[in-house]
């Protein structure tokens, strides 16, 4: 009962909020937040564009000043010296055909993928697996590379890849709940401002629809968009 009633104060305290300055949604969403663990705060853009066109896609990489507050762990398609450059860069499962194996299996331990160009006509046999959750390494987001160093520590280090789903929409994690508020909105506006910089050839009209964040157990609350692209 108890969790009832929690989930109806916070309700409340979002009633009748919309289109707020990115400080005061970052302060609503953090106040509110009240699960036993520490929430991440989530970010949803609602774009003008239809991304089953090829040139109206919206897809890139960014890195979050403040990092993710999250654990990421990344596995690497790699063979001989380029296998070590990934161990020692703190990547957590390195391997090639054992890897894809145990992909196959259904075993998905990773929030990153990562490989080498070498190894993409074995990766490739993965893309119905990795693809629909946004695993797949690619080139354009940095995760096909023989600088498997720099692409382990950079998805360990804060960054986060985005992609526009069927509706247009893209969404991320860009923090903690107990983040300081300044992290918070620095993150937010480095994400807004990497997915305006992917504006698409293809889009028409309006371009960022509407920008909302929430915690993870906590309501919506849209952000107004000069606010959240503001520097």
């Amino acid at each position: 009962m108890a969790h009832s009633k929690k989930k109806t104060a916070a309700r409340a305290a979002f009633e009748g909020k919309s289109n707020l300055t990115v400080e005061d949604a970052i302060k609503l969403v953090k106040s509110q937040a009240t699960a036993k663990f520490d929430e991440t705060v989530e970010i949803a853009l609602n774009l003008g564009v239809d991304p089953r066109h090829a040139d109206q896609m919206v897809r890139g990489v960014v890195t979050l000043p403040a990092g993710t507050g999250k654990d990421v762990r990344v596995a690497v398609f790699a063979r001989g010296p380029k296998a070590d450059e990934a161990k020692a860069a703190g990547a957590d499962i390195v391997g090639a055909e054992d890897l894809m194996e145990t992909i196959q299996s259904g075993k998905i331990e990773f929030d990153r993928c990562i490989a080498t160009p070498d190894m993409m006509p074995l990766v490739g046999r993965l893309g119905k697996i990795l693809g629909p959750r946004n695993l797949m390494p690619n080139p354009k987001v940095g995760t096909v590379t023989m600088d498997v160093k720099s692409a382990v520590e950079a998805a360990k280090g804060g960054e986060v890849q985005f992609k526009a789903e069927k509706a247009g929409v893209v969404h991320a994690g860009i923090g903690k709940v107990s983040f300081d508020e300044d992290k918070l909105i620095q993150n937010l506006r480095a994400f807004v401002d990497a997915v305006s910089r992917a504006k698409p050839a293809g889009a028409k009209g309006t371009y960022m629809k509407k920008v909302s964040i929430s915690s993870t157990m906590g309501p919506g609350v849209s952000v107004d968009v000069v606010s959240a692209t503001a520097n």
